[in-house]
């Protein structure tokens, strides 16, 4: 069963583009995260912690994708749930509170300084994983 559940993830192209999106993704948020943290942190503590929290996210659901098999697609799909959850909760609160979100963080603003790829990659990576985990079953 775990080759077929791996067949059904891998074998399929958008399967394949949602891997390399969120791959580029988490490198974006990851440099933009440690330049925030490393020359402006004084500036919004929590709005930088938060980004660099976003880059992790993104790399766990990003490498639980590539893996394909059943455990990692469970680790992807909490990943993307917690992901939406963030960035949902995030770019609310940076409209309710701007002075702590200075600057573009990758969830800040629902994701405009990433053209709100944040806030619709993790529904599509929910579906795509669902439809997988469905499909495997």
């Amino acid at each position: 069963m775990p080759d077929a559940f791996r067949e059904a993830h891998s074998a399929q192209g958008p399967g394949r583009i949602l891997v390399a999106v969120y791959g580029v993704l988490a490198l974006a948020a990851t440099g933009r995260s440690i330049l925030q943290i490393v020359e402006y942190f004084e500036r919004a503590p929590l709005a930088y912690i938060l980004s660099a929290l976003a880059a992790v996210i993104y790399l766990v659901a990003t490498v639980g994708m590539a893996r394909g098999d059943r455990r990692s697609t469970r680790i992807a799909l909490l990943a993307c749930t917690v992901e939406l959850v963030g960035v949902l909760v995030v770019g609310a609160l940076s409209y309710a509170v701007p002075d702590a979100f200075p600057d573009k963080t990758v969830w800040s603003h629902f994701g405009s300084g990433y053209g709100y790829v944040p806030l619709f990659l993790p529904m599509l990576g929910i579906w795509w994983l669902s439809r997988v985990r469905t499909s495997a079953a």
